[in-house]
């Protein structure tokens, strides 16, 4: 039986992984790529990176699939366009780049270090009302332990 996370680096070889900070200019000249945030709807609502879309992992198959009540069209018809996959910490998006791979998604990357990443090169992320979040805030979000621990 393999743990979560001997898994994640088992298929991490086969899913192409982009770091924050060569993400950030990339998105700069081609605007254009689908950020497919895969974390659940609660998280995606407190902070994300503005223009992703929430599809949560657990209907991520259904929602790349045509005619399934969870199918998101805008997801369907990105099989050959740059698609950037973005969890909380960059393993589950992993994982759900290999699936996506498998489902014959052509251009998919993974966001390596997540959005803990992505906030601590302090990019630019929002919430559900689309106002900015500060990077502390986030910080406190993406690393519950520290602060409660500082609070001690």
């Amino acid at each position: 039986m393999k743990k979560f996370m001997e898994l994640v680096e088992e298929v991490r070889p086969q899913v192409r992984e982009v770091l924050p900070w060569d993400l950030d200019p990339q998105l700069q000249t081609n605007p254009a790529s689908l950020l497919l945030d895969i974390r659940e709807p609660y998280e995606f609502s407190v902070v994300h990176i503005q223009g992703s879309i929430n599809v949560p992992r657990g209907i991520l198959e259904q929602a790349c699939e045509a005619d399934y009540d969870e199918t998101v069209p805008q997801l369907v018809q990105a099989r050959e366009e740059d698609v950037i996959v973005i969890c909380r910490s960059g393993h589950r998006s992993v994982l759900a780049g290999y699936v996506m791979q498998l489902l014959g998604f052509q251009h998919i990357r993974s966001l390596r270090l997540g959005l803990r990443g992505w906030n601590d090169f302090e990019l630019p992320l929002v919430d559900a009302n689309g106002s900015t979040v500060d990077t502390d805030e986030a910080d406190r979000y993406f690393n519950p332990r520290q602060a409660i621990a500082q609070h001690r």
